[in-house]
């Protein structure tokens, strides 16, 4: 018998699973001392993109959980508050993509401005935290710090597994393209 199809929704958290276990590996990973890293003065810092990542989410998915909070994550200036101010904001985050199913993923409600699919917000949460990530991940190779979506991933031939080449959030898609 041939396996269904996954599902939008199904693949929606799968997609949020891999940014989640990246961001939370990336937020550890960092040295404290390197939370005030930025590349240029005009860049947020290393611990900015950290807080930015957990108010966004912490907004955006208490809604969808029916209680609109305000994140106050970019308040925060040590690494361990700032990173359990990020654990929260996952933890708010399960909760909406565990409500997430097939049968309410075109549901409209309210995102922003405007109404947007229950699917569609959370994968607005996937790409934002997914942009977030890559900005940290170069942030971290700046400082000598393989980044979580390069550390975990096994190797893959020829030699690249532990060349500190990774695919970011891609989950070890191949994109094509030179040098993919």
């Amino acid at each position: 018998m041939a396996a269904q199809p996954a599902g939008i929704a199904a693949e929606i958290k799968q997609a949020y699973t891999s940014v989640k276990n990246n961001l939370i590996g990336a937020a550890n990973a960092m040295p404290e001392a390197n939370y005030d890293f930025a590349p240029v003065p005009e860049e947020m810092t290393f611990g900015k993109w950290v807080a930015h990542v957990a108010d966004s989410q912490t907004s955006t998915c208490s809604a969808l959980n029916g209680q609109a909070k305000r994140g106050d994550a970019s308040t925060k200036t040590s690494k361990a508050d700032i990173v359990a101010a990020l654990q929260a904001s996952f933890a708010e985050c399960d909760a909406a993509f565990n409500a997430l199913t097939d049968a309410n993923a075109l549901e409209m409600v309210a995102a922003g401005r405007g109404q947007r699919s229950r699917a569609g917000t959370l994968a607005g949460v996937n790409v934002h935290d997914n942009e977030c990530y890559g900005s940290m991940a170069v942030y971290m190779r700046i400082k000598g710090v393989v980044p979580p979506s390069t550390a975990n991933r096994p190797a893959m031939g020829g030699g690249r597994g532990g060349s500190g080449r990774g695919m970011g959030g891609m989950g070890g898609m191949n994109m094509g393209g030179p040098g993919r």
